[in-house]
């Protein structure tokens, strides 16, 4: 972390950076000064503004990466790789880095004056040319002068590291909150999601499958009727083929809701294979492209599944698609999964069931990610770890 890595650099590494921090310092305010002054009729004029500020700014956040750099070199700072700070926030970085610099390099350099004169001092003392009273006073004055010249450089030094993390990433207890309210946010959507998968399960029970076995219970009583009585024995196995057909129908149901809580193949077959008995089950031609070498981590390999099968489904039912295509490739410890439909477009991120994807995949420290315009075509992108 930024703040460990700082506590482990040795002092003459950290007095480096800060020496070195001087010229760079002056460098950035010499060029602040020159861009105010070429380019500030221009920044000023509406007009000439949009031209004006990427010229600015280019220069600006080329001497940021510098200071960033020597951060890092000197002073251990890690920041976020992939974070980048916006424009403003920049300028203001280096306008209170330049003026921190400069003010650093004027006490060093009032520091190196006093380092002559107590050279001076302990001459004249060798000499004798210098009573005691006249060398306490000097002593006196002189620690003092000192002392107030170290604090400020370690103010100066404290200013330094607090820009930097509020420029170039957060802080250290910054990434932990938002990493505990992402946990806490996660967890809340897996819960709703498990819930909202339960109330599905129970809904496609009661209305589909009891329904047809309470159908098949009333087909089955009146063939027994109809056998008890003895009477139209053609009607009676009439009622028993329906009552066949009809407990077929149940099975059936019963496989579908079974596969769409958890399928199977997706521990027998593996992912690939869970994949195509969604392309053969799906309303519209599914095309897919599985470009996976070698096993995936079974949470991934789920979310991936369910990620492919509610996106298809939705295509199926909401957006008019007439195909659907499918992509799940794994490139630098990532597994990718593309689904576009050629439907409708306008779907709505903050959906029932967008949102328990964006919650399985947020429980993995994956994204989901969804464009979707009106008149299409939808676009869902997951990008799952699986390092």
């Amino acid at each position: 972390m930024q703040g460990d890595a700082a506590d482990t650099t040795s002092w003459p590494r950290r007095a480096t950076g800060v020496l070195l921090g001087c010229p760079s310092a002056a460098l950035s305010a010499l060029y602040l000064l020159l861009a105010a002054a070429v380019l500030g009729p221009f920044l000023l004029w509406p007009r000439t503004r949009p031209y004006a500020v990427p010229g600015l700014l280019s220069g600006v956040r080329r001497l940021a990466a510098l200071e960033r750099a020597r951060r890092s070199a000197f002073f251990g700072d890690r920041f976020p790789r992939h974070y980048r700070a916006d424009d403003r926030r920049v300028l203001r970085y280096l306008a209170v880095r330049s003026g921190g610099g400069l003010v650093a390099g004027v006490v060093l350099g009032l520091l190196g004056f006093g380092l002559a004169l107590a050279v001076l001092l302990v001459g004249g003392v060798l000499r004798g040319s210098l009573g005691w009273e006249e060398l306490a006073t000097q002593v006196l004055l002189g620690g003092v002068l000192l002392f107030l010249a170290v604090q400020g450089l370690f103010s100066l030094a404290a200013l330094d590291a607090r820009t930097a993390r509020e420029c170039f990433g957060p802080s250290e207890a910054e990434l932990l909150r938002r990493r505990i309210t992402e946990l806490a946010d996660s967890r809340a959507a897996v819960v709703q999601a498990v819930d909202a998968e339960r109330r599905r399960i129970e809904r496609d029970l009661h209305d589909g499958v009891q329904q047809r076995v309470v159908a098949l219970a009333m087909l089955i009583g009146r063939a027994r009727r109809g056998l008890d009585r003895r009477q139209d024995p053609e009607r009676t196995e009439a009622l028993l083929r329906q009552a066949h057909r009809e407990a077929q129908g149940v099975l059936t149901e019963l496989r579908e809701v079974a596969w769409r809580a958890y399928p199977s193949a997706l521990d027998t077959l593996g992912l690939e294979e869970a994949l195509g008995g969604v392309a053969e089950r799906c309303a519209v031609p599914l095309r897919l492209r599985y470009e996976v070498a070698g096993p995936l981590p079974e949470p991934v390999r789920t979310a991936a599944y369910f990620v492919v099968s509610e996106c298809v489904t939705n295509a199926a039912k909401h957006s008019a698609a007439s195909a659907v295509s499918a992509l799940v490739e794994r490139t630098a410890g990532v597994l990718t999964v593309r689904v576009e439909d050629d439907g409708t477009g306008g779907a709505d991120p903050a959906g029932s069931g967008l949102t328990g994807l964006r919650g399985r995949v947020a429980a993995l420290d994956g994204t989901l990610h969804v464009h979707s315009p009106a008149g299409g075509p939808t676009v869902i992108t997951a990008e799952l770890p699986c390092a």
